[in-house]
């Protein structure tokens, strides 16, 4: 009966989870190919025609090729934001994990708070216009960093944990101190979780809609989440072409998603059982 039960309550959990991930997704899929007339109607009816191709191309050209510059904005954007997560995380994470004392709980405490708190728009933006980055892809880049470290802290610092001591007093014996200490023994360590790092932050910066948004405001600096605002104004909103350009900003990360997924459960799960 336990059995039973079991397999019951793991059926009815896949037929949930279908119905709320994949009836949006149907939806948005129909409406993409519908044209302008029947996309109205935000139903999930047949389409009379399939005006794909030219969907497609009107996504494309919309305000002077404004999604290809927001594809490049992104990429340039997610990449540089997660290798410099990736390299301030894992070191503050080694740092934090060997030296414990009240220097290292005050920092977790500000780790912590990273999570916790919301971020403030307006002193950011403060903070930006005096370092003259405001508007600008590296203040983008800078702001993204920020409010990703402390998830990737934590992360990283479960994993360290598991390395022994034993080894930094070795490599220290042989000559190996400071950063060559860290990113010629420790860092390598650290692939799994580093794996994670990377896939889930990318996902995360790449998917990004608010900070672009209110931090680099335009269409040079634009993002692909900041072109949803292409198709859509205060008395219409084009729903074949938002929903045309929403599959086109979703392919990356759904890709991402299904070909990692089995690497990022692992390296999450690798590092909570080694912390």
């Amino acid at each position: 009966m336990t059995a039973l039960r079991r397999l019951g309550a793991e059926a009815i959990a896949l037929v949930l989870a279908g119905v709320i991930f994949l009836i949006p997704f149907a939806l948005m899929l129909l409406t993409a190919v519908k044209d302008p007339l029947q996309s109205a109607d935000l139903d999930f009816a047949w389409p009379a025609n399939w005006p794909i191709v030219q969907n497609f191309m009107e996504v494309i050209e919309a305000r002077d090729y404004v999604l290809l510059r927001a594809y490049l904005n992104s990429t340039i954007l997610t990449v540089a934001s997660v290798a410099l997560i990736v390299v301030f995380a894992a070191m503050a994470a080694f740092v934090l994990q060997r030296r414990v004392g009240k220097v290292g709980r005050v920092a977790d405490f500000l780790v912590l708070s990273g999570l916790i708190i919301p971020p403030a728009i307006v002193p950011t933006i403060w903070l930006l216009q005096g370092l003259g980055l405001f508007k600008t892809l590296p203040g983008l880049i800078l702001v993204e960093v920020a409010f990703g470290l402390s998830y990737a802290v934590l992360l990283f610092r479960a994993f360290v944990a598991a390395i022994p001591r034993e080894l930094d007093e070795a490599a220290q014996i042989d000559g190996c101190t400071g950063l060559a200490l860290f990113f010629r023994v420790i860092f390598p360590l650290l692939r799994p979780v580093t794996i994670t790092v990377v896939l889930t932050s990318s996902v995360a910066v790449f998917n990004d809609f608010v900070n672009p948004l209110y931090f680099t405001p335009g269409d040079d600096n634009a993002t692909v989440q900041v072109t949803l605002y292409n198709f859509q104004s205060q008395y219409n909103t084009q729903w074949n072409l938002l929903f045309m350009d929403i599959v086109l900003i979703t392919i990356p990360p759904l890709l991402l998603f299904v070909f990692f997924n089995r690497k990022i459960v692992a390296g999450m799960t690798a590092g909570a059982i080694k912390g």
